[in-house]
């Protein structure tokens, strides 16, 4: 079922994005898995931009949005940026282009956006860069932060004698003579042969001989009761049953409906669009106008439980944030590794005892078998062999496959010589 989740902390002074490097890091572990849902923080603007913490939402105007989100075809890490247009005044949101998928484990995973006074933004996943990104580029957010010195112009419209069409029907051809637009697509092929075996008196199916009226059928209410019909098997060794009808081929004087060849337009005049005119947004731009960060809020759609969020970071050095994954994450990813990969082997472990455990029944059995009583003694010393030592099961297996092969062939050849 799916849940929403809201929780936010205020920081103690809102971190200023303009200056210099900020660095945004976080840890999240997904213990179900992510299948369908989020696991991203918001980055939140001051309160004067219309929020409270008792009624935070996701609604609640922010800055930054960064982290996981996972659900059928959308495997992604987020980063989305709103940032304001000095003419509109309209916030915009600017996601990032091609952002890089999250790892699909159980494992805990630290998630890094280092935003630099260069105008560029970096994205770590585990601290291996996987996506860099300039906030002015057209080619790396989407709308891109600087819009288009020109935009259609919404008043113009389309001439109504304005011709799109690239090819016309020729108006000056003609219907050919000979062009026989009812003759049929299909025709009896009348040099086809009945088949000489061909059984005309067979039908193609026929009632179930084996089939019975069920005992507690009754004729007047369920009415008279008729066998459930199967494939003729005579007609399976036939050519054929019933009554046989010429095969049909393709007529050869079908034309079908006679439409006129294309020609050039002579009226073209090329796909209409609108006139450009100035863009009244359009502004330049020589650094993002980021807003402040004055508190980190988790408001998080999700189909599973389980999200863990640790060591929230927000530093003005990626050495500091690097010293975090050195010293706290890392640590601990590799105990979860070593834990999961002991799991892994249990379960794998477990699987294989089943596995031996039904091979060993079946040898009981093949061990019971008539024509091998004289090699059951034999047989039951290997299986209690293998199932002090599993180990050897596979090699259990091939000595069974040996004795029955040998008494396999001796029954086919007996004494005699190759």
């Amino acid at each position: 079922m799916a849940k929403k989740y809201a929780i936010v902390k205020e920081l103690d002074e809102a971190v200023n994005l303009k200056d210099g490097t900020t660095v945004l890091q976080f840890e999240t572990r997904l213990q179900g898995g992510l299948e369908c849902g989020g696991a991203y923080l918001k980055y939140l603007r001051p309160q004067d931009a219309g929020w409270k913490p008792k009624e935070f939402d996701n609604e609640s105007p922010y800055s930054i949005m960064f982290g996981p989100d996972k659900c059928g075809a959308t495997n992604k890490l987020h980063f989305i940026l709103k940032h304001k247009n000095p003419k509109s005044g309209e916030y915009i949101e600017h996601h990032l282009k091609y952002p890089p998928s999250v790892p699909s484990d159980k494992l805990t995973h630290v998630y890094t956006a280092i935003l630099k006074p260069d105008n560029e933004v970096s994205i770590l996943i585990d601290g291996e860069e996987k996506k860099k990104a300039s906030f002015l580029s057209a080619e790396d957010f989407e709308p891109p932060l600087i819009p288009s010195k020109t935009i259609p112009d919404p008043d113009d419209k389309k001439p109504e004698d304005w011709d799109e069409r690239a090819k016309i029907p020729d108006p000056d051809a003609v219907k050919p003579e000979d062009w026989d637009e009812d003759a049929p697509m299909e025709i009896e092929d009348e040099e086809a042969v009945k088949p000489e075996s061909w059984l005309d008196d067979e039908p193609e199916e026929i009632d179930d001989p084996e089939a019975t009226k069920p005992e507690d059928w009754d004729d007047e209410e369920d009415g008279e009761w008729e066998a459930p019909k199967i494939e003729n098997p005579k007609c399976e060794i036939a050519p054929g049953c019933g009554e046989w009808k010429r095969p049909m081929k393709r007529n050869p004087a079908y034309k079908g409906k006679w439409s006129p060849p294309l020609i050039d337009n002579p009226s073209y005049k090329g796909i209409w669009k609108p006139q450009e005119i100035p863009n009244p947004n359009y502004f330049e731009l020589e650094k993002p106008d980021f807003d402040p960060i004055a508190a980190i809020g988790i408001e998080i759609w999700t189909m599973q439980d389980g999200i863990l969020f640790d060591n929230i970071l927000i530093a003005k050095n990626d050495k500091v944030a690097e010293s975090y994954r050195e010293t706290t994450w890392k640590p601990k990813f590799e105990v979860e590794k070593e834990k999961q990969k002991a799991e892994d082997e249990a379960a794998d472990s477990a699987r294989l005892a089943g596995f031996q455990r039904k091979v060993f029944d079946v040898l009981y059995k093949v061990a019971d078998i008539p024509f091998l009583s004289k090699y059951k003694h034999q047989i039951l010393d290997l299986i209690e062999h293998a199932e002090t030592q599993p180990n050897l099961t596979i090699g259990v297996l091939v000595s069974i496959v040996v004795i029955i092969l040998t008494i396999f062939f001796k029954l086919i050849f007996g004494g005699k010589k190759q």
